[in-house]
């Protein structure tokens, strides 16, 4: 198959969250499957350009229609780790990619509208017809739109779509400019509330709403995930328009790139292990002690690594830090705090903190030091409000780090309880779940996990083991995705439905 995975970032060169990975993740997958696969992203001023190989022009002269008239548009080819990326940056007054960030301005729903925009038009004049176009999130969820109203019609009918949502809170919520810039025009139809209008504004334009009524095929990044969207409030309102569109609804599990975590020659940490053999994580927790200055005593080291904001259960997050201490553990944080507020609570806790021998906060995001708490720390705390996947509870079974979770989206699907989970054998089980989004739960899970690490070692050390015999990389999920593209790459029927008002 000839794959076009259409995406606001994609690491290592454009990184701001998961999707990035995601994107990284699964088209490293499908080229290993030997299908063609291209990426085509915008081409920011602020992306990582040490990260491309051979950046040249592919197309000069992309004229995008816009408004009345067009806007002169070069697309840019290079290769991110072997994988073939177009580029596009436009030559207009609005500067849309040269802001110095990725997201954040007031015109960003103006902003992707153009870049899916120039995305189709790019496919149109250079000739390519891919089997699938995979789109992802808000920034392109247009793609189907106009690829059904206006691009089907100029020889791209036979071209299939995946929109895969990865966060249900951010929706591109825009006006009728964007019928008036792609020139769909048509505002009646538009509006329609079985089309694009917002289901509870009624002069706004969802566009991950399109995104799910006009793509052959919709998921978002876990099956629990995708059964809280439709029946509980995470899905921010698209409960309905999901519930009408089931039959082309369901989630695919996130993998994590083995490449870049695994244990057994993990380049970022001093030494190395394995199932067979746990000795050199335990250097790796004298060595995270050491670079952190904890004293070095007969205590399990707890760790969150993630964003700090309301989605990750911040509430939780320092709460755990000063039960973890009360309670004969060590904590190790490393978070990069979203909003004023919160930056400004952590740093002052950080300075409570600072001479304490089993604490050590790191506010910002250090690669290397990820990759040490992985392999040093004993457990890693994910109390999420809602997480739609989550890569940090995977990335800790990897390394033998038993999670501690809430129990919502992937993490349900990823992590089964030590002492509870009725749908496991003993022997399947791999951390500790909660499920209230309180303190006593939370102090729960933590009690019987860190009270395990000090009266049952032994059992404890079975439990890191078995978390590690999971295999939670893009193999088994690149295959569900490749099989769905050949599903929906077969089916000839109409994409849009009519919605019961």
């Amino acid at each position: 198959m000839y794959i076009v995975q259409i995406a606001s970032e994609c690491a290592p060169v454009i990184k701001a969250g998961g999707l990035g990975d995601v994107v990284y993740g699964l088209s490293r997958d499908i080229e290993r499957r030997n299908h063609t696969l291209e990426i085509i992203l915008p081409m920011y001023d602020c992306m990582k350009y040490d990260k491309i190989w051979n950046l040249h022009i592919a197309y000069e002269h992309l004229n995008v229609p816009w408004y009345g008239g067009t806007i002169h548009t070069s697309v840019y080819c290079g290769w991110v780790d072997g994988l073939q990326c177009f580029f596009i940056q436009p030559h207009s007054n609005d500067n849309f990619f040269n802001r110095g960030c990725y997201y954040g301005n007031n015109d960003d729903y103006m902003r992707f509208t153009f870049f899916s925009k120039a995305a189709l038009e790019f496919l149109l004049a250079s000739g390519k017809r891919p089997d699938i176009i995979h789109c992802h999130d808000w920034q392109t969820g247009l793609v189907p739109v106009m690829l059904f109203e206006q691009y089907s019609w100029l020889g791209m009918g036979d071209v299939r779509v995946c929109f895969t949502i990865h966060n249900f809170k951010h929706q591109g919520v825009a006006g009728k400019d964007i019928l008036w810039a792609t020139r769909l025009n048509n505002e009646p139809h538009f509006f329609s509330y079985d089309r694009l209008r917002d289901n509870f504004n009624p002069f706004g334009l969802n566009l991950m709403k399109g995104g799910i009524v006009y793509s052959n095929h919709v998921n978002t990044v876990s099956p629990h995930h995708a059964w809280e969207a439709r029946y509980t409030d995470v899905s921010y309102g698209l409960g309905h328009t999901l519930d009408v569109h089931q039959s082309k609804f369901n989630g695919i599990l996130n993998g994590i790139d083995y490449k870049t975590w695994n244990p057994e020659e993990d380049t970022h940490v001093p030494h190395h292990f394995s199932i067979d053999d746990l000795s050199g994580k335990l250097k790796n927790k004298k060595a995270l002690r050491d670079r952190l200055l904890l004293r070095d005593e007969k205590k399990p080291i707890v760790a969150f690594i993630g964003r700090l904001d309301q989605q990750k259960g911040v509430e939780l997050v320092h709460h755990s830090i000063y039960y973890c201490l009360r309670n004969n553990a060590q904590f190790v944080l490393l978070g990069s705090p979203t909003g004023r507020e919160i930056n400004e609570h952590f740093w002052r806790e950080k300075h409570n903190l600072n001479d304490s021998p089993d604490c050590h906060l790191e506010l910002g995001f250090d690669e290397d030091l990820a990759h040490l708490i992985y392999a040093g720390a004993d457990m890693i705390v994910v109390p999420s409000s809602f997480e739609p996947c989550g890569l940090t509870q995977m990335i800790g079974l990897r390394y033998g780090t038993v999670p501690v979770v809430r129990g919502v989206g992937g993490l349900v699907d990823t992590v089964f309880d030590k002492d509870y989970d009725q749908f496991h054998e003993e022997e399947e089980r791999n951390g500790y779940v909660f499920y209230q989004n309180d303190r006593p739960a939370l102090e729960s899970a933590l009690e019987r996990a860190i009270g395990l690490w000090h009266h049952y070692p032994l059992e404890f050390q079975k439990l890191q083991k078995q978390g590690m015999k999971y295999d939670y990389s893009w193999k088994r999920s690149g295959q569900e995705y490749i099989d769905l593209y050949e599903t929906i790459r077969h089916k000839k029927e109409e994409v849009v439905e009519d919605e019961e008002k």
